[in-house]
């Protein structure tokens, strides 16, 4: 038996769905607190298991994301701990001449990690 594929267009329609609202109203809101209009409620209605799981693959997705971001900061402390060692002066320019060219490459990720402000989770972005 093949396997549905997820309509985006319904993936967004549920990724945007105030839950807790939903839950307490049982009514269907957007997250900006919008009631879904009709024609989104028919889609809603035809939402297939393909589309939530989809959902939760994305939202793994975002969680390994969140997880990098907020482990960067000890990362970038491990990741400098050897080059620390070797220095008299400790300096992050003084370490960059340590470092070689994948080495540097790795410093820079570390530090676009904590430079770079915590995205949103957004349907089809992770």
């Amino acid at each position: 038996m093949p396997k549905t594929q997820a309509r985006p267009e319904i993936v967004v329609l549920l990724c945007d769905t105030d839950v807790e609202r939903q839950r307490e109203t049982s009514k269907w809101y957007h997250l900006d607190g919008r009631p879904f209009s009709k024609d989104e409620l028919s889609l809603l209605r035809r939402a297939t298991r393909a589309e939530f799981d989809e959902i939760r693959t994305q939202h793994k997705r975002y969680e390994d994301y969140r997880r990098t971001m907020d482990q960067a900061p000890d990362a970038l402390d491990q990741f400098l701990a050897p080059f620390w060692e070797r220095l008299g002066v400790k300096r992050l320019g003084n370490a960059v001449e340590l470092m070689n060219e994948d080495e540097r490459a790795e410093l820079d990720r570390l530090l676009g990690l904590i430079v770079d402000p915590i995205r949103p989770f957004t349907p089809y972005a992770f």
